[in-house]
């Protein structure tokens, strides 16, 4: 896989050669780092040196329109001065501006550029996929040698693609996995914990790596480690977890235990939005609990503010003794918090003439997510506690 890389970015900076790939693989699978891997590796070929190589990287997380992205391409490549007060009549016409001035002489002599496209899937999402259908485009004619190489988790990528922009791509694409079992995995613990030979004490480095062994060969340390391991095996994750375990050496605690490790887990898998669910009112829990009944009653399809307001008024009247009733308007506001706080997410982006309370949402939360909160939440009335517990049967 580096090879095939390598081959098809020098072909670019040494031929002029223009060309298009996906990298594709889980997260942490190791797509980042084979890119950068390669390019360093092509600085250091003989050929390449002698040409310079424009290396500009966009972020679907960060350039989230083409109007950004373009803006960001300009100030990377530093082509600010040149484009100006100019007024261009499309991004086509922006984007073949900006190629341009980076052109000196012929094909080959011209200047090569890299484009770079982290979270590749989120540019799909752009109005008519025009950045893609230019870049890649561009990267079909023979004018400025260019290279597109997106990189992206999903394994569906090429659907996603209208027709128009997958016949310009060159379906070049590299698949990464995280082949490695648990035995490896436990060997990375190992190496990722271990000090180097030419640590300065090498008294306390023997001690350590003495530690770190008997600790890979614990039960306790490896029921902690499996368990992330069939969670993720993004070595992120466990990079996390152990940068949680070593915070706890101290002078006077110089080693680690199975107990840090474990503590470590236990910070590491704290679930962020039932800690979110802690700060609600009431009447926001009771809105997720109607919620949590509708996805039961019809099997996780979407559904309204006015059937989750429906829902919530049958508790009133039939179950509760310790709530409010509420006006419409007020739990409108409450609902619209959830909104804000992503607990709820809209199937699709609200219009202006829509109204809200027919708006198709979907619950972020699951219902053991919510039944934990629920057991932390401080003075949770027993009669919400019971209706969240409680089967469908009351309906």
């Amino acid at each position: 896989q580096p090879r095939h890389l390598l081959e098809l970015l020098r072909r670019t900076t040494v031929h002029g050669e223009s060309n298009s790939a996906l990298v594709i693989g889980p997260r942490g699978s190791g797509k980042t780092t084979l890119l950068n891997h390669v390019l360093k590796d092509l600085k250091e070929m003989k050929q390449v040196r002698e040409t310079l190589l424009e290396n500009p990287f966009l972020s679907g997380l960060l350039q989230t329109n083409d109007k950004v992205a373009l803006k960001e391409i300009t100030r990377q490549l530093q082509l600010e001065n040149v484009v100006g007060d100019k007024v261009f009549g499309s991004f086509a016409e922006n984007l073949a501006f900006l190629l341009e001035a980076l052109r000196k002489g012929n094909r080959t002599s011209s200047c090569p550029i890299l484009f770079v496209l982290d979270e590749f899937d989120l540019f799909v999402h752009h109005k008519n996929q025009t950045l893609l259908y230019n870049l890649f485009d561009i990267s079909q004619s023979a004018q400025t040698p260019v290279t597109v190489i997106g990189l992206t988790c999903r394994q569906d990528i090429l659907e996603l693609l209208e027709k128009r922009v997958k016949s310009r791509f060159s379906h070049r694409q590299i698949y990464l996995m995280n082949s490695f079992d648990f035995k490896q995995y436990i060997k990375i613990f190992k190496k990722q914990l271990s000090l180097p030979a030419e640590f300065p004490d090498e008294s306390f480095a023997q001690k350590w790596n003495n530690n770190i062994q008997h600790l890979s060969e614990d039960k306790t340390v490896q029921d902690v480690l499996q368990k992330l391991f069939h969670h993720s095996k993004d070595l992120r994750s466990l990079h996390l977890l152990l940068t949680l375990a070593v915070s706890a050496v101290t002078v006077h605690h110089p080693l680690l235990t199975a107990a840090d490790l474990q503590e470590a887990s236990r910070q590491h898998s704290t679930d962020s939005k039932a800690n979110i669910v802690h700060g609600l009112s009431v009447l926001e829990i009771c809105l997720i609990i109607a919620m949590k009944h509708l996805n039961e009653v019809y099997d996780g399809e979407p559904f309204n503010f006015q059937m989750v307001y429906n829902e919530f008024q049958k508790f009133i009247q039939r179950k509760a003794h310790s709530m409010y009733n509420f006006e419409k308007p007020v739990v409108m506001k409450a609902f619209e918090h959830l909104l804000q706080l992503e607990l709820v997410q809209p199937l699709e982006r609200p219009s202006a003439r829509a109204q809200r309370e027919f708006l198709l949402l979907r619950l972020l939360l699951d219902s053991s997510q919510i039944m934990e909160a629920l057991q932390l939440y401080p003075n949770c009335p027993t009669d919400v506690k019971q209706w969240a517990a409680s089967s469908l049967s009351w309906l």
